[in-house]
This record gives C-alpha cells, sequence and structure tokens, in this order.
C-alpha cells in the first residue's frame, strides 16, 4: 500500500495471488525462481501490450495472449504459471505499455524483495535456490 501511494500506480494484479502462493508456499520450485518469477510476468505482460496494440481486445486476443506467453515462457526457460493470468489480465484491461512497469515490473520486484526477506527469516529455507 505504501509503495502504491508513493508511486501513484496500483500495483496489485490478480496474477500476483498466485505467485505469492509460489513464492511463500514453495520457494524452492523451479517456477518460484526470480528468472521464472520476472521472466515469466515481464513476457507476459508485454505479449498482453502487444496483442492489445496489433489486434485490440476480443476474444481472439484472449486466448492468443496466453498462448503465446505459454510458448514464450517455455522456450526461454521461465514458465511462471501466473504470468498466463498476467497476459489475460493484460488483454482484458485493454492495457498500455506502461502495463509492463506499473504494476508489472514493480510488481515483481516487491514480491521478489519480501521473497528474499521473509524465506531467508525461516531457518529451513533458502531463497532463491538459483538466480539465473
Amino acid at each position: 500500500m505504501l509503495i502504491t501511494n508513493l508511486s501513484g500506480h496500483t500495483l496489485l494484479i490478480g496474477s500476483f495471488g498466485a505467485t505469492a502462493v509460489l513464492l511463500f508456499a514453495v520457494p524452492d520450485a523451479p517456477l518460484s525462481q526470480p528468472r521464472n518469477l520476472i521472466g515469466g510476468h515481464i513476457i507476459s505482460a508485454t505479449i498482453a501490450v502487444l496483442m492489445v496494440y496489433t489486434i485490440g481486445t476480443n476474444f481472439f486476443t484472449l486466448g492468443l495472449s496466453v498462448g503465446l506467453s505459454i510458448l514464450v515462457m517455455y522456450l526461454t526457460h521461465t514458465l511462471h504459471p501466473p504470468g498466463g493470468a498476467t497476459a489475460l489480465i493484460g488483454v482484458i484491461g485493454g492495457v498500455g505499455v506502461d502495463f509492463i512497469f506499473f504494476p508489472v515490473m514493480v510488481g515483481v520486484i516487491v514480491l521478489l524483495v519480501n521473497a528474499l526477506i521473509v524465506n531467508n527469516l525461516v531457518h529451513h529455507r533458502k531463497y532463491p535456490v538459483v538466480w539465473f
């Protein structure tokens, strides 16, 4: 809330709830690692923006944005399931380029910093397992 107030941008989207489950419930899972977290959301947000800009917001771009996000995340080894929801949210919202930065990039950084602090305070956890 503080960062939202300071930045003047909403930093919360629905897919971050699923990301939080991965980061705090299974921090050692491959899909929870920083490469996947950051790459998955940024790739998916970028695809959503490109779909809205080139084709618009319609039933076709909803499915296409999620499918392309999965494909690109898979090919780049950045698979992060909530990323698919980020693409869907972006297309539904008819977002512009700023969506990639606010809420996605800044929100992901906030989640990552929290995961680093919380998971490393617990004595039997080490997060991340691998950065890249």
